[in-house]
């Protein structure tokens, strides 16, 4: 009775009650507004959305384009040598396991769920950027080659942004790691408790809250599609939230063993399984052509990332539904990614100690991406090829299924097809569990002020919440709605993305120059100190 009551007293003790009782007060009325006016709720959103979409897709594009350059400039700038802690601070963690928790809680599931389906979509569907056909080899090409742009650097950059202040300052400056840290540089470290910062918490819990429950609901549809597909029977709303709950379970007990037991070692399985999943489809399917096609969308991705970047098809022929397909597959991208970045830039922080920039930089984009690349071209090949020579009618089936049955019907065209799908789901649902867990951490630094190791009771709490909210929406048909609202989120994350790289420049540079010197006087935020430090020798 005693650990109970020492639990709970550490729980309470721990919380920061505003920014706690503000995320689940408004995913609560969010909940709520599902339930009650779940027609008027869903239409409210979708219209926000497209709102935004047609008025903002350009604001999201820029953005983005901008925070690569910045990225690229940390990456090959004399800031890239910087410690995220003190200068002769060994990293927290090993490189392997740095690099499979980075890429399982930034990429988690829809790596998985995507893999198949997006190409198989643009294959039907073509972009408007590109001069193809619909299902013609060039149609092929094209449709991976924006698979590659739509999970490529710009997908993991926003993350780092996000993570590398908040990371300086928590680590040389013992700030709090929250997202609010990021404003030190306008308002100190001895001012983070202002209501500015409490409402930039208060957008984090609920984005994260958000862009979980969407992704649990994502898993938990591609988990009930294969058994739909396996046992040709329909599933009912009890099965619903049994397989809900059973996920919520996994990953709440993994949450509850920290990050070196828990998260560390399930991360190294889902890279594992994954490498072996990627290799064995790549061997079994039709390589010839996999490396073929994706070597060619390569060449289209970094020849033509650019104008890619920057197309709104603006003037082009079309109109109203060439900027539809650019908002709801781009700018939706764009926005997602933006509203995933509170909870994987705030982990990215956690394990990023004695790490350099570049290091972080590097691994978390330019790696990510690296590993990223050859499973869409696998996986979209595959499925690509398959609805070229008949051996599956993907499209057919992802049209009475939905997108999480692109996966089934590939498998089955290849030799070992049932053990491939399996491996698939498995890697799909602890791909989840690794996500979740690092968000479910993230919310616990969030709501007690930046505590890097929040209670047990705290993490068990926000898992629970995290279940419970994807299964009642999974049941209610609320799943997209949510999605709407942690898009609509990433509008502001957007800017808060911004806030953190000028955050970054006004920790690394002096007054005089963008570019640090060899040696520099740098005051320490919120206080009169100064520290004489040598980045060079960094």
């Amino acid at each position: 009775m005693s650990r109970l009551q020492n639990a709970w007293d550490e729980f309470t003790t721990e919380l920061d009650y505003v920014v706690f009782g503000a995320g689940v007060l408004v995913t609560a009325l969010t909940v709520l507004g599902f339930v009650l006016r779940q027609e008027t709720t869903a239409d409210l959103m979708d219209s926000t959305n497209e709102f935004l979409w047609s008025n903002f897709g350009w604001a999201y594009l820029l953005i983005m384009f901008a925070l690569i350059v910045f990225v690229g400039f940390l990456i090959f700038s004399p800031w890239g040598n910087i410690t995220l802690g003190g200068d002769d601070e060994e990293p927290a963690f090993r490189f392997p396991a740095y690099f499979a928790m980075l890429y399982s809680a930034g990429i988690a599931a829809g790596i998985v769920f995507w893999g198949p389906a997006e190409a198989i979509f643009h294959y039907d569907t073509v972009s408007p950027f590109l001069d193809a056909g619909s299902q013609t080899p060039e149609a092929a090409v094209g449709a991976i080659q924006y698979t590659f742009f739509h999970w490529g650097i710009s997908a993991w950059t926003a993350y780092v942004v996000l993570g590398i202040p908040i990371a300086y300052y928590g680590y040389r400056y013992d700030a709090p790691l929250r997202i609010s840290t990021i404003l030190t540089p306008w308002i100190g470290l001895d001012n983070l408790d202002r209501p500015v910062a409490k409402l930039v918490d208060i957008l984090a819990v609920f984005a994260t809250i958000g862009g979980v429950a969407a992704t649990l609901g994502f898993v938990g549809n591609q988990f009930l599609t294969g058994l739909e597909w396996t046992t040709g029977t329909s599933v009912g709303d009890l099965t619903t939230v049994l397989v809900i709950t059973g996920l919520t379970v996994a990953f709440t007990v993994s949450v509850t063993l920290g990050v070196q037991k828990g998260i560390r070692r399930i991360s190294y399985f889902n890279l594992v399984l994954f490498l072996v999943l990627l290799v064995s489809t790549l061997v079994l399917g039709p390589t010839q052509y996999i490396l073929s096609v994706g070597t060619q969308a390569l060449g289209g991705y970094i020849n033509e990332f650019i104008t890619m970047s920057f197309y709104t098809g603006a003037g082009a022929a079309g109109g109203g539904s060439v900027a539809d397909w650019i908002g709801e597959w781009t700018v939706f991208y764009w926005a997602w990614w933006f509203s995933w970045a509170p909870f994987v830039g705030l982990f990215i922080a956690r394990i990023s100690r004695g790490r350099t920039v570049r290091q972080v930089a590097v691994t978390g984009v330019v790696a990510s991406t690296g590993v990223t690349i050859p499973w869409f071209a696998t996986m979209g090949g595959s499925a690509i090829f398959a609805q070229q020579r008949g051996r599956a009618d993907i499209l057919a089936v992802v049209g009475e299924l939905g997108e999480g049955a692109a996966g089934y019907p590939l498998f089955e065209t290849l030799p070992l097809g049932g053990v491939l799908a399996a491996m698939f789901l498995v890697l799909v649902t602890t791909f989840f569990v690794t996500s979740a867990d690092s968000s479910t951490l993230a919310l616990g630094m969030l709501t007690t002020g930046g505590a890097r190791e929040p209670s047990t009771i705290n993490r068990v709490v926000w898992g629970l919440l995290i279940g419970a909210l994807a299964s009642l929406l999974m049941v209610t048909g609320g799943v997209d709605a949510l999605q709407a609202a942690a898009i609509i989120t990433g509008g502001p994350f957007a800017i808060i993305t911004l806030v953190a790289a000028v955050s970054v420049a006004l920790a690394f540079g002096d007054r005089e120059s963008m570019f640090l010197r060899e040696e520099d006087d740098v005051s320490v935020p919120g206080s009169d100190e100064v520290i004489d430090k040598d980045v060079a020798d960094d």
